[in-house]
């Protein structure tokens, strides 16, 4: 991967307060773990951003090495890596994620 790549990636984790790294889009979310991502966001009804993989190979690569994480979708928030659908699940779950999004200040969606 190279340091272009990297540094693309860190700029996108700290640009955003709750960044999703998914296949597809919220709309159309393109695996299952994906749309299970994005569904437990949306019931958290915080603001967050995402980025299609599918899109970029290098991002798709990327994204692995970044985290040391080697599945896709990946959630960050403000900054920090917090891990794949699974983790998210379990935390959300367990009202850990709300809990994550209160302590670090994580707006509300609006609407």
């Amino acid at each position: 991967m190279t340091d272009d790549t990297q540094a693309r990636i860190d700029q996108a984790v700290k640009a955003a307060d709750v960044l999703l790294f998914m296949k597809g889009t919220p709309l159309f979310p393109q695996c299952g773990f994906s749309s299970r991502a994005i569904a437990i966001l949306d019931h958290l009804g915080v603001e967050y951003a995402s980025i299609d993989v599918l899109q970029d190979q290098a991002i798709r690569q990327g994204i692995k090495q970044y985290s040391d994480w080697p599945t896709i979708p990946q959630l960050y928030v403000k900054g920090e890596f917090v891990g794949g659908s699974d983790i998210m699940m379990e935390m959300y779950e367990e009202g850990e994620l709300a809990e994550l999004m209160a302590e670090k200040g994580v707006k509300k969606a609006e609407g």
